[in-house]
């Protein structure tokens, strides 16, 4: 009776902390019998300025509107363990804690629209793992963090409309579809919310996912208002996102040589994929798992363009499968895959033992001899493929003669001895298959090019000069349209004619019934024609205009020329046109019977002129008459 009565009493003292209600807010019970249903609470009082501790264990949703509190501190709900609405909405809160929402495991949805938060702990959303809609539309948010892209795949309906944003991370939009490469048609009944309206966007490549979503007429990703537009750049300031032209933004384009590759085992393999897009994509060689491949080199030579290539050393079995290029910037994703096959087997047995023969005791040690055809051997050579580059490693070298002692050696030679000629053409044709492997084809090199043609030059090497080649040469990449030509080594060069202007090519010299595993190639580029048309025609316009102006300079020049050979006129005609004819006149001599009105007497021009020029008179000098025998003066 005594513990029936204490089980009574922690019963009732159990409802009653389940059912206590802080004093600021609300506590309904939704269900018809205790126990049965759920519980909510509603805060709403102005003046409350903290998160409430004392909500009831058992609350479902939980409401805090329209009050005083600033702030989330951390664990603020971590014993509401039930709790699947949290709703803080319309406060002044500034601050949320990274731990504010500890323990919220089946959470399904959060909102805190119309605070005043800047900054979101994105990482707090690992926390609620069953979390389907965030709501933080009319807050401060200037950015959202690229951190925040794992916790928001599961997010069904995502509202950041009303804020600061002016930018998204270029990944955000990869996490659905159609950009998280699934079937837009698998998806059709999930649907994504997205609130992205009011917000001075930037319009640029990093959101050209977003734009190209609105500008889709059937897709999962449902935008809350279609009109988005853009604030900034000025050329694009209040431009509709379905109306809005990106300019520099390319999505990457992957192109490889070659989508199967086979290669011998053991030797070297070189994997190459190009790349183009705008911004430059960068490229990633991941395997058939999906994990990373770390021995790989990348190389931009230009704007918009990038390389890269993987290699493979000594290849396994286990190295076959696909090989993934990836290219990837912030417009999009390329990928290009190259499957790469093995072929041979790993001999694991050893060759033939011959004892030792001689005349003297000889030892248990034995010497294993080299086998005598090295092209019988599964460890060939491997032929170079489009797209690769193959090299036989070291795993390939034929063993080397593993000797005793001094008898045996000695045994050796006997044995040698006793083949004759056959062990000597042995060694002749091993030293004629050495011979043939190293002639080759060297020093290619490509000159004269034009639009049209080019000119191809090497080096015969060893090779003889009859010797036919093969030139086989095509459009990079495009081995559908490959040309051959017939010739000699000795020649030492060939034109390529027939081709493209401005674009690249690739030419190989093939020798026939060489040994060699790799046939020399070279690159190049072909002159673009219509830089030769440019150039005509400005050089016609400069012509037209600059003719004329020397033609006038020369004729200046010449008239100039005549001008000044005419200035050198006759004395005469000098005298008349430039120069005053000087008079002088003097006193006659007086005499009783002359006349008094020829008082003055004219003298001849030249003499006039001399005394000109010796006067001694000024031009305010005065005449005066002394007397008959008195010396004359002049005036000009």
């Amino acid at each position: 009776m005594h513990r029936l009565l204490c089980l009574h009493v922690f019963l009732c003292c159990l409802s009653m902390a389940l059912s206590f209600c802080p004093s600021q807010c609300t506590c309904v019970f939704h269900g018809r019998v205790e126990g049965t249903g759920t519980r909510s609470v509603l805060c709403n009082d102005q003046d409350m300025s903290d998160i409430p501790v004392n909500v009831p264990v058992d609350t479902v949703k939980l409401r805090v509107e329209k009050t005083a509190v600033r702030r989330i501190p951390t664990e603020a709900f971590y014993y509401l363990v039930e709790l699947r609405y949290l709703w803080i909405t319309y406060n002044s809160i500034t601050t949320v804690d990274t731990g504010s929402f500890y323990n919220l495991k089946v959470l399904h949805e959060l909102r805190l629209d119309g605070n005043m938060i800047s900054v979101f702990p994105w990482e707090s959303l690992k926390e609620m793992p069953r979390l389907k809609t965030l709501d933080l539309h009319n807050n401060r948010l200037t950015s959202v963090a690229p951190e925040a892209i794992p916790y928001l795949v599961n997010i069904t309906y995502l509202d950041l409309s009303s804020n600061k944003l002016t930018t998204l991370p270029s990944d955000l939009m990869d996490i659905w579809p159609p950009f998280n490469g699934v079937p837009i048609s698998s998806n059709a009944s999930q649907k994504v919310v997205l609130g992205l309206q009011d917000n001075p966007w930037f319009c640029d490549c990093k959101i050209s996912k977003l734009i190209e979503i609105s500008k889709m007429a059937d897709t999962p990703v449902i935008l809350m208002d279609l009109f988005l537009t853009c604030a900034t750049p000025d050329n694009l300031a209040g431009v509709l996102f379905q109306r809005a032209e990106l300019e520099n933004c390319v999505k990457p384009s992957v192109m490889i040589s070659a989508t199967k590759i086979t290669s011998h085992l053991g030797s070297n393999v070189l994997l190459r994929c190009d790349a183009s897009g705008s911004p430059t994509p960068a490229l990633y060689w991941t395997k058939s798992d999906g994990s990373p491949v770390n021995n790989t080199v990348q190389e931009s030579p230009g704007e918009g363009i990038n390389w890269s290539i993987m290699s493979l050393h000594g290849i396994e079995h286990k190295d076959a499968g696909n090989y993934s290029c990836k290219a990837k910037n912030v417009a999009g994703t390329a990928i290009a895959t190259i499957y790469l096959t093995v072929a041979g087997t790993m001999s694991t047995t050893a060759p033939p033992v011959r004892p030792s023969v001689g005349n003297g005791p000889t030892s248990q040690g034995t010497a294993i001899t080299p086998p005598t055809d090295i092209s019988k051997s599964p460890l060939t050579s491997p032929t170079a493929l489009p797209g690769s580059l193959t090299t036989p490693s070291a795993a390939q070298k034929p063993p080397k003669p593993i000797s005793g002692n001094n008898s045996q050696k000695s045994s050796l030679k006997e044995t040698k001895t006793q083949q004759g000629g056959s062990g000597k053409k042995l060694a002749a044709d091993e030293k004629s298959k050495k011979t043939d492997n190293s002639k080759g084809l060297k020093d290619l090199e490509i000159v004269e090019q034009t639009a049209d043609s080019a000119v191809l030059l090497w080096t015969a090497g060893g090779l003889l000069n009859d010797a036919p080649l093969t030139v086989v040469y095509s459009p990079y990449g495009e081995d559908d349209s490959k040309r051959t030509m017939e010739t000699k080594a000795g020649s030492g060069k060939v034109l390529l004619d027939g081709l493209s202007p401005g674009m690249r090519y690739s030419v190989c010299l093939v020798a026939k019934g060489s040994t060699t595993g790799k046939d020399p190639c070279i690159d190049f580029y072909t002159e673009d024609g219509g830089q030769n048309i440019l150039f005509f025609i400005v050089s016609s316009v400069a012509c037209v205009l600059i003719l004329p102006l020397i033609a006038l300079l020369i004729y200046k020049i010449l008239a100039l020329y005549c001008k000044g050979s005419n200035t050198s006129l006759d004395t005469n005609e000098l005298e008349k046109e430039s120069y005053v004819k000087f008079e002088t006149i003097s006193m006659k001599q007086r005499t009783l019977n002359s006349h008094p009105t020829e008082l003055w007497a004219r003298r001849p021009t030249n003499e006039s002129e001399r005394l000109l020029l010796c006067s001694r008179s000024s031009i305010d000098s005065q005449m005066t008459y002394k007397s008959d025998s008195s010396r004359s003066e002049y005036l000009c």
